[in-house]
């Protein structure tokens, strides 16, 4: 499912996706994609959305200990469930529609947080993203000297492909239900669209598991199947690992 496509569905708005990402390329410092890569590449790696299943899952990968053994990546409003369960992240995947706060403490303790630019958030761009330090900036149209474009729509399908295109050694997706319930810790949303966008989601990520080099499993206790990505309980996770 490409741009086109994508936007026909969501009836987006080229000119402002575009502005969006001349406005970000122009707010951040060059990309040092060396970061990233050093905690993706050849690593295991969990990455949280913020569907229904999230609490639980939450609470079963921490009962067997596997954060420990990873590298977190959290999607937007999924910041909030780690941080309230003592979860620092490696990585933060976020278009500013989750808690702000939030994101910016955790950005000032470390964590690299991923912004992207789309037609609906230029005004988010333009107020948070100065305040942010270890940015790096990604897009879904266009091609620009600082912003990467590494796949994937959705938060959530994003990091999936950002984990891939780092090479990880193997992805673990938690919290990514794809279904008709919407949890709580996703904010700011319009349900029809929601639904929509989820769709995509859910689409972009079978696509991705036809080809990938890293074996995508899923560990989200809820939710839909997704094509070509086995479930895997956390305790087979962890033997998979060790």
């Amino acid at each position: 499912m490409d741009y086109d496509r994508i936007k026909r569905i969501l009836k987006l708005d080229r000119k402002l996706d575009l502005k969006s990402a001349e406005i970000l390329n122009g707010i951040i410092g060059k990309s040092n994609l060396g970061s990233i890569g050093k905690l993706i590449r050849s690593r295991y790696v969990i990455i949280f959305g913020a569907g229904p299943s999230l609490e639980k899952d939450i609470k079963n990968i921490k009962s067997v200990g596997l954060i420990e053994f990873t590298t977190v990546i959290v999607v937007d409003g999924a910041l909030t469930a780690l941080t309230e369960n003592d979860i620092t992240p490696d990585i933060i995947v976020t278009d500013l529609d989750g808690d702000i706060d939030t994101l910016i403490e955790a950005n000032n303790n470390g964590v690299i947080v991923i912004v992207h630019a789309h037609g609906d958030n230029i005004e988010m761009i333009r107020e948070i993203v100065p305040k942010l330090k270890n940015v790096i900036g990604t897009t879904q149209i266009g091609k620009f000297d600082k912003l990467r474009n590494f796949g994937g729509f959705t938060d959530g399908d994003r990091a999936v492909y950002m984990a891939e295109y780092f090479n990880a050694e193997l992805i673990f997706l938690a919290g990514m239900d794809f279904g008709s319930e919407i949890g709580r810790y996703s904010r700011k949303y319009d349900r029809k669209s929601k639904i929509k966008k989820l769709m995509i989601g859910r689409k972009l990520l079978e696509k991705l598991a036809m080809k990938s080099n890293p074996v995508i499993l899923n560990l989200t206790s809820g939710g839909e199947d997704l094509r070509g990505i086995p479930r895997i309980s956390v305790e087979n996770a962890k033997k998979l690992i060790l």
